[in-house]
């Protein structure tokens, strides 16, 4: 089982390279980790975007842009179209958010004559975060992409980050599905939907994972809180995935532990496309953009 970031990049190095595909990718920050992808010998990258401003972040970079193929777009837009047709052509095994905006990506992904979505398909947002306070890698959902997530939705969430976790080593993947407490509460939805979830797990019309809520977060993490509440579960106080009840809970989650919590490392992807999709904020550090490229590598 892979524990830490560092891991997957070595799993990697004993694959074939992926094949990246960076959208607009005329930033430093996405330019320094194509780069750093790059020399760790798990990508090749292809930058589509003004060539004129990526050749400019190069020289400041101190970049040889040679170790790139630069795809010249001068257009915000166009650009990430082209991207999302490079994926589509076979050109590109993993797609990549640079400097656009998440509007702009997404709506490539999501066009119904030129983008990634299959048919009937359900995009969702999957993070992995590694927390010195935690004893492992931590898959969870969706704090980017469902703002509301329906019971179907929540459903294709769940089998979204079990998937990950299996490809992080973990065969059998235990899924907390949080709400504010883990008390069955007719009268919270998102107990409601976690009861009915774990049912279906149960009767493996959910699988390749095990499921439990309502879960708290404190008991979903803590062995002391499962204790303390006498709580008895297969999942709580050593979960492999998160899934919240909407976006708010997760995204602020999340945000807390990039902010708040010293050594943090965090990796994010958008899955269910027909390829992989890279996708952090573009204030994010070039360390978690780094190992969102990984992530997908992995998961490509």
């Amino acid at each position: 089982m892979i524990t830490t970031f560092e891991q997957i990049f070595d799993e990697l190095r004993a694959k074939p390279k992926k094949r990246l595909v960076a959208a607009w990718a005329v930033d430093d920050h996405t330019i320094n980790a194509a780069r750093l992808a790059v020399e760790a010998g798990i990508v090749e990258a292809t930058l589509v975007g003004d060539e004129k401003m990526i050749k400019q972040v190069c020289a400041h970079e101190n970049i040889d842009p040679a170790i790139f193929r630069i795809v010249p777009i001068e257009d915000e837009l166009k650009a990430v179209s082209i991207a999302v047709d490079l994926i589509n052509q076979g050109e590109g095994d993993i797609l990549m958010k640079g400097l656009c905006s998440t509007d702009k990506y997404m709506r490539a992904i999501l066009n119904k004559e030129r983008g990634l979505l299959p048919p009937k398909a359900v995009l969702s947002h999957v993070t992995v975060l590694s927390n010195p306070r935690y004893h492992k890698l931590l898959v969870i959902g969706d704090i980017a992409v469902i703002p509301a997530p329906d019971l179907n939705q929540k459903i294709a969430i769940t089998n979204y980050v079990a998937k990950t976790a299996r490809a992080i080593g973990i065969q059998k993947p235990k899924v907390a599905l949080i709400a504010a407490t883990e008390q069955m509460l007719p009268g919270m939805q998102a107990c409601v939907d976690a009861a009915i979830i774990s049912k279906m797990a149960d009767r493996g019309q959910v699988t390749g994972c095990i499921v439990d809520g309502p879960l708290a977060l404190d008991v979903a993490l803590s062995q002391e809180a499962v204790a303390v509440k006498k709580l008895v579960s297969n999942v709580a106080g050593d979960a492999d995935c998160l899934v919240f009840p909407n976006l708010e809970s997760a995204n602020v989650f999340y945000k807390t532990n990039t902010q708040l919590c010293e050594n943090a490392k965090q990796a994010a992807i958008v899955a269910g496309a027909k390829a992989p999709c890279v996708l952090s904020s573009r204030a994010d550090s070039i360390d978690t953009k780094l190992n969102s490229i990984a992530l997908a590598a992995l998961t490509a």
